[in-house]
């Protein structure tokens, strides 16, 4: 029994020097611990104010070959969908009329020709917002690309940038 008696002595006064020595350096591990993050990871732009105006200005500058308009109702590229089998009365939840696009952010054109589409969303309006996958596949059917970006994500300039030449084959 005394064999066991010391092993426990010996246990616990190991775990009590472990917990003293490392309440000797608190603030050394604290400062390593609570480094400021901007010290070791360097800091993402904010999302910006006015992303209209912001993107409107790197459109304009960056892409002085297009002309632009803002707020371009789907039907304005479109037209009416004619409803000549009836669908939109037999089918209402599998079909959808251009009407019921969100209007497209920017319109990029090419004299009078549309030659892409840049839409502005927030949070996850480019997957589930019905408005938004409706102006996407009328952009689609008419062979137009379309390019959406984020409105709560940084979007550099470079990098926007960078992804409407992709687009447009600029």
């Amino acid at each position: 029994m005394s064999i066991l008696k010391s092993i426990l002595n010996m246990l616990f006064k190991t775990a009590v020097d472990s917990l003293n020595q490392k309440d000797e350096r608190p603030a050394a591990r604290a400062e390593q611990s609570f480094r400021p993050h901007s010290e070791t990871v360097a800091p993402q732009p904010a999302a910006v104010a006015d992303p209209i105006a912001y993107f409107a200005e790197i459109i304009g500058s960056e892409f002085p070959q297009y002309s632009v308009k803002r707020d371009v109702p789907v039907t304005d590229l479109a037209g009416f969908i004619s409803d000549e089998s009836q669908l939109y009365k037999t089918r209402p939840v599998q079909t959808y009329k251009a009407e019921w696009g969100a209007p497209y952010t920017f319109v990029l054109y090419q004299g009078d020709k549309p030659a892409g589409i840049v839409m502005l969303g927030s949070g996850s309006s480019h997957h589930k917002n019905v408005k938004y996958l409706v102006a996407r596949m009328f952009a689609k059917k008419m062979g137009l690309p379309y390019i959406n970006f984020y409105t709560q994500m940084p979007n550099e300039r470079a990098y926007v940038v960078k992804r409407i030449r992709e687009f447009l084959n600029a």
